[in-house]
């Protein structure tokens, strides 16, 4: 399982963002890995699910990507319940 957050430039709220995310993963049992990257370098990064907020994620998706829109990308119970929702059960 590969999780890509994305965010306008890649540095520090995707970071900061992919932290909680590998986070609520080890949580949950998901085994796989997260990075963080901009929006232009995420387009051709492949990935199994894709993170951020859901204007990043509405420019991102083109019907062929699993997005995961966050309001709030630093909640911890939000990222948890967004993957249990997409990861788990999808």
């Amino acid at each position: 399982m590969k999780i890509l957050v994305v965010c306008g430039n890649g540095l520090g709220s995707s970071f900061m963002m992919s932290l909680n995310v590998q986070k609520a993963m080890k949580e949950l049992g998901i085994e796989g890995t997260c990075n963080h990257m901009d929006l232009a370098s995420a387009k051709s990064e492949p990935a199994d699910f894709y993170m951020g907020s859901p204007e990043i994620m509405d420019q991102l998706n083109d019907g062929s990507r699993k997005t995961i829109p966050l309001v709030n990308m630093f909640s911890l119970d939000e990222i948890k319940k967004a993957l249990t929702t997409h990861v788990l059960k999808g």
